[in-house]
């Protein structure tokens, strides 16, 4: 289903709505990450679109950052590629506006304080609101910024999604629980972003661990490594509300840049994979 600009106002809460609506049919989400741009605008729409029809949830869409700290070589190869490409944060909320006027799944956008700043926080978050923008996740937003970007977003009926990882301290994951909106981003692992072989245990460790105290007040989506169907599946029937898939998806892009369609296809088969292992059978 297509909607248009003018019909994105987020006083609906799409992110709020989406989990419940996937709570009431016993699925989790999928959230599925390509960065804006890559390969070049026209191929990330059309792959952008392909995790729409192999059935992603939410959408999420990184801004290229030449120095993205949280990402592994993976996302870090696709960002420059995007931005020998020229694509710039102006450019990525312009395909984030084509994007929400053609599909009706929340978008998130993942990018770095410096792309905000260099814009200015109150003009980012005011062209995000228009461009059909959700949520924003801000990976190096340090905890002294947390109000400034929560009033921000806020005022431009944007959720500010915060991060936890395993060595989060119980006080301070309390207090993030209290003010993420849309959904609690759980970074499942130590290190950086990329596809992996096995889930380990530290991932369900800090699932468990985050689950006691939230007691499912708060979405939970656990990312970073998790790239198979087997991944989202654990994920899910150990308590997760969704699961965030980034650097499996982008290599399939970058293992297919001679070939657009194949890349295409391939996205789409493995986000239906992907999709089918958050339902509760």
């Amino acid at each position: 289903m297509s909607r248009s600009l003018q019909d994105t106002s987020h006083n609906e809460h799409p992110i709020a709505s989406k989990f419940e609506e996937l709570r009431s049919r016993r699925e989790g989400a999928l959230i599925a990450y390509l960065t804006g741009g890559d390969p070049t605008p026209e191929e990330f729409h059309a792959n952008a679109s392909a995790l729409v029809e192999g059935g992603a949830d939410i959408v999420e869409i990184g801004i290229p950052f030449s120095d993205p700290i949280a990402d592994g070589p993976v996302i870090q190869a696709s960002s420059q590629r995007a931005l020998t490409a020229g694509i710039t944060t102006k450019k990525v909320l312009s395909l984030a506006g084509e994007f929400s006027a053609q599909h009706d799944v929340p978008l998130v956008l993942l990018t770095y304080c410096n792309p905000i700043l260099a814009m200015g926080a109150e003009r980012f978050f005011q062209i995000a609101q228009r461009s059909g923008v959700s949520g924003v996740v801000v990976p190096d937003m340090p905890a002294n910024a947390d109000p400034q970007f929560h009033k921000l977003a806020s005022k431009n009926d944007i959720d500010t999604i915060l991060l936890a990882a395993p060595n989060t301290p119980e006080t301070r994951l309390r207090r993030i629980l209290a003010e993420t909106t849309g959904f609690l981003y759980l970074v499942s692992l130590y290190g950086v972003t990329g596809p992996r072989k096995t889930l380990g245990p530290q991932a369900l460790d800090t699932l468990k661990r985050v689950s006691s105290i939230n007691k499912r007040r708060t979405p939970v989506s656990a990312g970073f490594g998790v790239s198979t169907p087997d991944h989202v599946r654990t994920l899910i029937k150990a308590g997760a509300d969704g699961a965030i898939v980034g650097s499996a998806l982008v290599q399939i892009i970058q293992d297919h840049l001679s070939n657009a369609g194949e890349m295409e296809e391939l996205l789409k088969k493995h986000v239906a994979e992907l999709k089918h292992a958050t339902r509760k059978f």
